[in-house]
């Protein structure tokens, strides 16, 4: 079954919408990170802060009130006529959402005020910070009555919403899915991370020698999944998922699950790692992520496959991150041209660490993949508790005849 991609809604520290994200992902130079962040431990990080403010949300979604709904509400707004088309030929439609943090900055908010003075702010409701609130969100503001439920399985919880969005539509549950993922900022994700000594005080290195940590960053991606092409011929091809449960927040050294997700992905797209035109790689820039990815990269693709991280530029935007990143290879395909693909470049990268396999970072010089009439890409999310997810994207396009 031929399933697709028909639109999609994107908001990270790259911009608002399609146009300045794409911009800004297939410069040569980097966007700087506009905002800092004063951590518990005394630490001041730079964050993948939102560049734009946020609108609020209706009077009659005020119990779901939060920075992280109304930043949903940007990205579906941007897909709300293709939606509404949508509706206009089937009534089964579902929502599948990811997220890690939901609401839980007005959650700390909240809870620092019943301390203070014993009482929890009016404006307050548990439905703001619960996992199920931005597919509940979604839901009420389309009236959507179909199947509507959030993943969390921290970072691949982004690319297994389109996962579970795909099984709704194979198990004639759904004609259509509107899925994706959202995070925002919150004390309790920065302060967690650096407890664990894993956030960097300087913009991230991914797969630098002198790499330090994460950025963690805040997003929003969401699309349309369908049976019928609608206005793009983009395609989901192939999706792989793993359960390697290594270790609580470490990656298995060998990769081994990584490389079982991103083999069936590769199967089920029926497709060999030499089909694949560009990889986005996880690259959060900690020492064991890095060291596991190009190990399984190198083993899997060679060294000739190009990739880039794109964490650089966005931060680790954490449940969203899955979604934003298929999100970017939308955007790869839906800039193609008849004969090259543009790619994001690798950013970040001053001394190449000499113990990493080699693998081919794309150069900000050199942004362009040659392609003919068909391009497969390929993103994967590695999460804690070793939770893997590979997707590849694709389309197909008829060359001219001279």
């Amino acid at each position: 079954m031929m399933l697709y991609l028909t639109d999609l809604g994107i908001a990270c520290a790259l911009g608002q919408n399609k146009e300045e994200v794409a911009q800004h992902l297939f410069a040569k130079t980097r966007r700087s990170f506009s905002k800092t962040h004063r951590l518990f431990s005394g630490k001041k990080v730079p964050v993948g802060a939102l560049p734009f403010e946020l609108s609020t949300l209706p009077k009659s979604l005020q119990s779901l009130n939060s920075r992280n709904n109304r930043l949903l509400k940007r990205v579906l707004d941007e897909i709300a006529p293709a939606i509404e088309q949508v509706k206009k030929t089937s009534q089964r439609l579902g929502v599948v959402m990811a997220t890690s943090t939901s609401g839980m900055a007005e959650g700390e908010t909240a809870f620092a005020k019943k301390i203070r003075t014993g009482a929890w702010p009016d404006t307050y409701t548990y439905q703001q910070q619960e996992t199920a609130s931005p597919s509940l969100f979604a839901s009420q503001y389309f009236n959507i009555t179909g199947p509507s439920y959030t993943v969390s399985t921290a970072c691949s919880a982004g690319a297994k919403a389109l996962f579970s969005a795909k099984r709704l539509i194979e198990t004639d549950i759904c004609d259509a899915v509107i899925c994706g993922g959202v995070d925002t900022l919150c004390d309790l994700t920065l302060n967690g991370f650096d407890s664990l000594d894993l956030v960097s005080g300087t913009p991230c290195q991914p797969f630098d020698k002198n790499r330090d940590g994460i950025t963690i960053g805040e997003g929003a991606a969401v699309f349309i999944l369908s049976k019928e092409p609608g206005l793009s011929c983009i395609q989901l091809l192939g999706t792989g998922e793993s359960s390697d449960a290594h270790h609580i927040s470490s990656p298995d050294p060998e990769g081994k699950g990584a490389a079982q997700a991103i083999t069936q992905a590769l199967q089920g797209a029926q497709l060999t790692p030499q089909d694949i035109a560009y990889i986005n790689l996880h690259g959060t820039g900690t020492l064991l992520n890095d060291a596991m990815e190009s190990r399984c990269v190198h083993t899997l693709f060679g060294k000739t496959t190009p990739c880039s991280s794109t964490k650089a530029l966005t931060g680790h935007t954490l449940g969203a991150s899955g979604a934003i990143e298929a999100g970017f290879l939308w955007l790869m395909l839906d800039h193609i041209t008849q004969t090259h693909i543009p790619l994001p470049p690798h950013h970040g990268l001053e001394t190449i660490d000499p113990d990493l396999p080699i693998i081919n970072l794309v150069s900000p010089d050199n942004p362009l993949a040659k392609v003919q009439n068909f391009a497969a890409i390929m993103s994967n999310s590695f999460a804690f508790g070793g939770s893997n997810a590979s997707l590849i994207l694709g389309r197909t396009w008829e060359v001219p005849h001279d």
